[in-house]
């Protein structure tokens, strides 16, 4: 649900997002994903990792960007029950 008394467009908070200093070095960026509802909407935001080619992953109401092309491999699975 974007936030119609939001100051920002969603263009601009994607902008600014993307300007960070950790996004131009390659790094990697996180934000609650309520706030990325909220002032951008997840559809636009979804497009936009995808056309700069960048993954993106969610855990526990956290969305972490992976401001790169470089593949992710998760180092942890599932516990193996004894």
């Amino acid at each position: 649900m974007l936030n119609l008394n939001s100051p920002l467009s969603p263009e601009i908070w994607l902008n600014d997002l993307f300007a960070s200093k950790a996004v131009q070095q390659g790094g990697v960026i996180r934000r609650k994903a309520r706030d990325v509802e909220r002032f951008v909407g997840m559809e636009l935001f979804l497009r936009e990792i995808h056309r700069r080619g960048f993954q993106v992953a969610e855990n526990a109401g956290q969305i972490v960007i992976f401001c790169n092309r470089a593949p992710v491999r998760w180092l942890s699975g599932p516990v193996p029950l004894s």
